[in-house]
């Protein structure tokens, strides 16, 4: 059976049936889906289609396939239904002849429209944030992870449950009040909030384990640097190639989830912990992000942030503002940040860079990663304390604690004095600053 997709107004016809649709054939282990969404006035038309594109990568990375589209322009959303009753039997009659098996709409619906649509419609009703929450449950791989999805799901649910019999359940103690008992509504609500207390209490207790080691990490002092940026800007290919781990990397949205943390050596010598972070999105549900709000508490801890952008990317302007609006919402806007335009090998033509000083490079070429890690140098540098000390020879403990743990820029040994003369930077609140004082020169 052939199968159909989005609109389109080719000159060439051999390729679309008499409806303009485009013919597709579909593979089997992927779900029937199309897709809906509305254009409202303050929304371009250039900004309209990414976002629709968007979607669909959103739907590819939920092993959904796109058969066929549908866009309204309104003035504003249509509050039963979202779009309009002529289009809702229109995407009635899309449904039917493609045989869908779920319809997706580009915003977070309210309870009542999805209660309306799923009435008119045969194919599952969900929506984007319903679609993100989707492909978080399946990318989540730690406890922490799948707590945090769950939690997210059920608060998303919550008001969305619907059911009957709501007049028979117990509304009071009056007369006339009194139903015969607890309906299976109530009984659902009762269940998921409980759940939901029950996750925030397992939560706390990993929320302080987390606590302990930034804490620990602190009293190391060692320099904690947190990768972030828009979903599938190529963090993790960055983080493998910088620390050597193992991070899942692939072409998908989200394809990570846990954050990772692992050392990364400068060319300097000194060794940095550096954090892979969960992909930021546009309209990323408010739930969603206070259910990861402890494992973004790793970029709150964070001594740099680097932002990763990606330079291939048509709409890398609106994805870059849209993580920098997030990094403002978590108060993190303060700490020192490093813009870099990743994918340099697939770079636009028309490619302007939109944040100064930054850098543009692709996470598969050696020079541009030692470029990467001097430009993160030189920013460390700009928040440490310079030194210039002269350490005897017999104090090879604090030498070796300046080469591993400060910038050592310069390093003499000095014959008639006995002495090593070095000069670097130095964190200010390292334990180490205080012992500096003896020596300096």
């Amino acid at each position: 059976m052939e199968y159909l997709t989005e609109i389109c107004y080719d000159s060439e016809r051999s390729n679309y049936n008499e409806r303009g649709y485009r013919k597709l054939t579909r593979t089997s282990e992927f779900e029937k889906v199309i897709l809906v969404a509305c254009q409202l006035p303050h929304v371009d038309e250039v900004r309209f289609q990414y976002s629709l594109d968007e979607l669909k990568s959103l739907t590819k990375t939920a092993h959904g396939e796109v058969v066929a589209s549908i866009s309204q322009k309104r003035e504003r959303i249509h509050t039963a239904t979202y779009i309009g009753k002529g289009k809702v039997e229109e995407l009635r009659n899309l449904e039917k002849e493609f045989e869908a098996d779920v319809i997706i709409f580009n915003d977070e619906l309210s309870p009542s429209q999805i209660r309306n649509l799923s009435h008119s419609l045969e194919a599952r009703v969900i929506d984007r944030t319903q679609l993100i929450l989707d492909i978080f449950a399946s990318r989540a791989n730690s406890k922490e992870g799948k707590l945090q999805v769950e939690l997210a799901q059920l608060q998303y649910l919550l008001p969305r449950l619907a059911g009957k019999g709501i007049e028979l359940s117990r509304l009071g103690a009056g007369i006339g009040t009194r139903g015969p008992g607890e309906t299976k509504l109530e009984s659902d609500r009762r269940h998921i909030n409980r759940r939901i207390d029950d996750i925030k209490n397992q939560l706390g207790t990993i929320v302080k384990h987390r606590e302990r080691y930034r804490a620990r990490r602190k009293k190391n002092n060692t320099y904690q640097i947190a990768l972030v940026g828009y979903t599938n800007a190529g963090k993790s290919t960055l983080f493998n190639r910088l620390t050597e781990a193992e991070s899942y990397e692939e072409n998908l949205l989200f394809a990570t989830l846990d954050p990772m943390t692992r050392k990364m050596i400068l060319p300097c010598g000194l060794t940095t912990l550096l954090t892979d972070t969960v992909g930021f999105i546009q309209d990323l549900p408010t739930s969603l992000i206070a259910a990861f709000r402890s494992t973004l508490e790793e970029v709150k801890e964070a001594d740099l942030i680097v932002h990763v952008v990606d330079s291939s990317n048509p709409d890398y302007f609106n994805h870059e503002r849209t993580v920098n609006k997030l990094l403002v919402d978590l108060e993190v806007d303060s700490i020192p940040t490093v813009t870099i335009y990743n994918k340099s090998d697939q770079v636009l033509p028309d490619f302007v860079p939109s944040t100064t000083p930054s850098l543009l490079i692709s996470a598969f070429k050696e020079q541009d990663l030692y470029r990467l890690k001097n430009q993160i140098e030189s920013s460390m540098i700009n928040e440490m304390k310079e030194y210039n000390v002269s350490i005897p020879s017999t104090e090879g403990k604090i030498l070796a604690s300046l080469k591993q743990d400060t910038i050592l820029k310069e390093l003499h040994y000095n014959e008639e004095a006995e002495r090593y003369e070095c000069h670097g930077f130095i964190i200010p609140s390292h334990s180490l600053t205080g012992q500096l004082q003896d020596y300096h020169i």
